[in-house]
This record gives C-alpha cells, sequence and structure tokens, in this order.
C-alpha cells in the first residue's frame, strides 16, 4: 500500500512545475522544521511550568513537615489538621494535602485535607519514602488538570519516614499552553505565508527571468543559429551554467564548421572521383570498340587479301606473255596497279585500328576491382545481380595495363550478367598460388551455364549463341588476347543450369621477367 502510495506521488510530482515543486518541498520543510520547534517549545515552556509549580508545592510541603515534626502528638495532628484545611480552603490553587507515615515498608495516613477525591496509591508513596526523592505527577481530577507532589521529609527515624503528598490544580498552566500552542500555530501560519510570498516574488528574479533566457537560446541553437549564447554575466549557479553553456556552443559550432568544410571537400572528391570513373568508362568503351574493329578488320583483311593477291598474281602472268593488244596491257598493268592499291589500303587500316602499345603498371586486385566493379553497378542493379567479391588483402601485386585487365573483367561479368536474366549471384574471389608465382582471379556465376559442344567455341571471335542483330562473339575474344599479352593463362568451366566459373592466371609482379 505504502508503495502504491508512493508511487503514484512521483508519478504526480514528475508532472509538476519546478516552482511548484519548489513550493510544495519548501512549505513542507518549513511546516516540518516548524512543528519540531514548536514541539521542543512547548515541551521547555511546559516544564518550566511544571517546574515552578513544583517548587511552591515543596515549599508548602517542607512548611507541613516542620509542624508535624515539632507536633506530633494527637492534639498537635488535630491542629494541624484544622490548619491544613484552612490552608486549602484559603489558597484556591491547593486540592488536597496529605500526610503519610511509613513504617517498614507500611503506609499509614496521619493528617490531611482536600477539596477533590483522590487517594494516593501506596506503592508511589512506600517507592518515594525509599528513595528519598521526591517524585510529581500529572494528574485528571474531577475539578480539572492537577499536579501531585510526594515529598519525603528528611531526618525522620530509622524506622518511620514522613511523606507529604499535595495536589494542586494546573489550569493555569494548561491556559497558558493553550495560548502558547495558539500563538504559536498563529505565527508559524505568518510566518509560512510571508515566506511563500518572498518565494513568489522573487521566483521570477531569481528562476523564472534566467531560465527563460536559457530556454530562448536553447531553442535558438536548436534552429541552427548557433552563434547565440547565453547572456547571462553572474557568478552564480546560473552564471556558471550560462557559462558552461556557451563554452559547449561554442565547441559545436568549431565542429559544424568543421563538419561544412569535410562536407564540402567530400562533395569536391566525390565529383572529382565520378569524372574519374566516366573517363574511365569511356577509355574502356572505347578499347573495347577498337579490340572489336581489330577483329572485324583482321577477318576482312584475311577475306579481302587472298582473292586480291590471287587477282594481282594473276594480272601479272597474264602481263608476262606478249603479244597483248596496247589497251589489253594497259587494263591488266590497271589491275594490278588498283590490287596493290587495294592492298596498301587494307595494310593501312589493319594498323590504324591496332591496339595501342600496353602501359604496364604496378596494381594490387583489389585497386582493380575497386575502380571496375562501380563501372557494372547499373548494370546488376537493373538485373537484381549481386557481387560478392573476396579479395585476400596479402594477395601480391600485379604488373598489368589497368585499362585492359578492366576490359578483360567487364567482359567475363558482362557475359554473367547475361546468362542470368532472372538474376543471381557473381562471386568474384583472387587469391596467390605461390608455387605457381600466379595469382588466381576466379569470377563465378549461377547462371544458364554453357552447353559442352559451345564452350569449345566460345572464344572464337564473331562465334554467339545470341540470334539477335548486333555485334557480339567478341568478348571472350578480347578477355584471350588481353590475357596472352599480358603473359597469363585463363579457362573456362561450365555446368548447364548451374552457371559458369571464368578463372584468370596472371603472374605476380616478381615473376615478371624485366
Amino acid at each position: 500500500m505504502l508503495k502504491n502510495l508512493l508511487t503514484k506521488f512521483i508519478a504526480y510530482n514528475s508532472n509538476l512545475t519546478v516552482r511548484i515543486r519548489l513550493v510544495v518541498l519548501t512549505v513542507a520543510g518549513l511546516a516540518i522544521a516548524m512543528a519540531v520547534w514548536g514541539v521542543i517549545q512547548l515541551t521547555v515552556l511546559d516544564r518550566l511550568l511544571v517546574d515552578q509549580q513544583v517548587k511552591r508545592l515543596e515549599n508548602v510541603a517542607e512548611t507541613v513537615s516542620t509542624f508535624y515534626q515539632h507536633f506530633p502528638t494527637k492534639r498537635g495532628i488535630a491542629a494541624l489538621d484544622s490548619a491544613l484545611q484552612d490552608h486549602i480552603q484559603t489558597d484556591v490553587r491547593l486540592a488536597r494535602i496529605d500526610i503519610f507515615d511509613t513504617r517498614r515498608h507500611h503506609v499509614d495516613y496521619v493528617a490531611g485535607a482536600s477539596r477533590v477525591q483522590y487517594e494516593w496509591p501506596d506503592k508511589m508513596v512506600a517507592e518515594v519514602s525509599v528513595r528519598g526523592k521526591s517524585r510529581y505527577v500529572k494528574l485528571e481530577t474531577e475539578a480539572g488538570p492537577s499536579t501531585g507532589l510526594l515529598y519525603p521529609v528528611s531526618g525522620d527515624a530509622k524506622d518511620s519516614r514522613i511523606v507529604v503528598g499535595i495536589i494542586a490544580f494546573s489550569r493555569a498552566n494548561a491556559e497558558i499552553m493553550n495560548s502558547a500552542r495558539f500563538l504559536l500555530l498563529f505565527t508559524s501560519v505568518g510566518l509560512l505565508l510571508v515566506i511563500l510570498l518572498l518565494l513568489g516574488v522573487s521566483y521570477g528574479w531569481m528562476i523564472g527571468k534566467p531560465l527563460n533566457l536559457i530556454i530562448g537560446t536553447i531553442d535558438e541553437f536548436r534552429k541552427g543559429r548557433y552563434v547565440e549564447r547565453i547572456p547571462i554575466v553572474r557568478e552564480d549557479e546560473w552564471g556558471h551554467l550560462a557559462d558552461h553553456f556557451n563554452q559547449m556552443a561554442g565547441e559545436i559550432q568549431n565542429v559544424m564548421a568543421r563538419n561544412l568544410d569535410l562536407t564540402n571537400s567530400l562533395s569536391d572528391r566525390v565529383r572529382e572521383e565520378t569524372l574519374k570513373v566516366v573517363h574511365l568508362q569511356k577509355q574502356v568503351d572505347d578499347l573495347q570498340q577498337l579490340t572489336a574493329l581489330g577483329h572485324l578488320t583482321a577477318n576482312l583483311a584475311h577475306d579481302l587479301g587472298t582473292p586480291l593477291h590471287s587477282i594481282a598474281g594473276l594480272a601479272q602472268l597474264m602481263l608476262e606473255r606478249e603479244g597483248w593488244p596496247p589497251d589489253v596491257a594497259h587494263k591488266l598493268n590497271l589491275i594490278v596497279e588498283q590490287t596493290r592499291r587495294l592492298d596498301t589500303v587494307i595494310q593501312n587500316i589493319r594498323k590504324a585500328t591496332r591496339l595501342p602499345e600496353p602501359h604496364f603498371e604496378l596494381m594490387t586486385v583489389q585497386t582493380i576491382l575497386t575502380d571496375t566493379l562501380p563501372l557494372v553497378e547499373p548494370l546488376i542493379q537493373k538485373s537484381h545481380i549481386t557481387i560478392e567479391a573476396n579479395i585476400d588483402r596479402s594477395t601480391e601485386s600485379l604488373y598489368v595495363d589497368r585499362y585492359r585487365i578492366q576490359t578483360a573483367l567487364l567482359n567475363i561479368i558482362q557475359n554473367s550478367i547475361d546468362a542470368m536474366p532472372d538474376g543471381g549471384r557473381i562471386s568474384i574471389i583472387a587469391e596467390d598460388d605461390r608455387t605457381a608465382g600466379n595469382i588466381r582471379i576466379s569470377i563465378a556465376d549461377n547462371g544458364q551455364g554453357i552447353a559442352a559442344d559451345i564452350l569449345q567455341k566460345v572464344c572464337e571471335p564473331f562465334f554467339s549463341s545470341h540470334t539477335d542483330e548486333g555485334m557480339r562473339g567478341l568478348g571472350l575474344a578480347i578477355v584471350r588476347d588481353i590475357i596472352k599479352a599480358h603473359g597469363g593463362q585463363w579457362n573456362i568451366q561450365s555446368t548447364p543450369g548451374a552457371g559458369t566459373t571464368v578463372t584468370l592466371y596472371l603472374r605476380m609482379a616478381d615473376n615478371v621477367p624485366g
């Protein structure tokens, strides 16, 4: 039950404002402090009043005991009774006076006078007699609150001791205590109201105004105005908080400025790298077109060169015969000259379309793939194909022509993409074969695969299993020539319906002859 009440109080308190919580805590603290202080004050006042009354009763007890000790006879006791009765009637503050004689723990009533009915307990009287110390008690009589005193008389005989019991009314003390309680309550409530008023007035100056300045500055800071600062120049806690916030704001402003510079720098780098990729793509495309044109020219030169040489040879043989009419001989000479001219044109075309000399440089497989894979990213995204590259970072470097190797890899990946029209996965693995001094690069796909009868012809120029129009059948032929130019080897393994793996064996840089 207490736990539930505490949980509800905490939940309710968390929804209160700082001002309300401050007021509640202040009032609660002051109320508890004033209550404790009031209890202490009332307890001290009550003790003072009781001590004052007890001293007066002790004086009365001394007087009564002195009279009894001087007149212990029966006649003296009768006179003592009469004197006590007169004293009770004269002093309205006294309620009862009793004299007891204790002999060997027996309590005997000697004399007394009373205004109220009350009997002292024999056990209490005997205990006071044995200890020899007075004892007072607060009593409730039929006439109101009273204070009782049992006073042992010193100087008695060993087997006898006189104990005087006196009861006095405490109505005046009760009235004083009631007035004190009322005055304490009234002053406490007034003091709480004055403190609450001071809190309400000082809250705006001490907490409200600085807090609003801080909140306003933080709101401006959240809107991106990082130059805003808290305008508090005080030496109190608010000043320390403002100083720390302003320092933090300055650091954030510096960080944001550095981030902006870094972002601009990264944008410039991305733009530069994009231009490099575009330029690289153009070079690769040009190389592919030039390679295809070279193959086409080679085939044309072979197909045209043989009949041209035959025609030129026949015309030359015919010219060697004599007896030709002049016009026929002239025509035969034209045939020889034109065939030679066509042969020269074909040779010039072959020279013009010949691949440029390779430019070898030291590169890692990781660098080659980093430059190559972004070129096929649009194709694999469009075809729903994923590429997984597993490159051992400890792989040795290669001494290769960057663009030709990229052209070879692009042609192989393009063939894998064509073999997976419904999407799939391409896996690229590169690892060292130190025994053979090679770096093995495998490009595997899970596409349609290649039939065994076609696998023998895939490297032939212009051979393609596709029936659509266009220049096809040059991709793997180009790969073969590029790998051959690098002094490497390659092979193709394929299973129809399971996929194809093309493996390139390129010599490590240390094993390339100088």
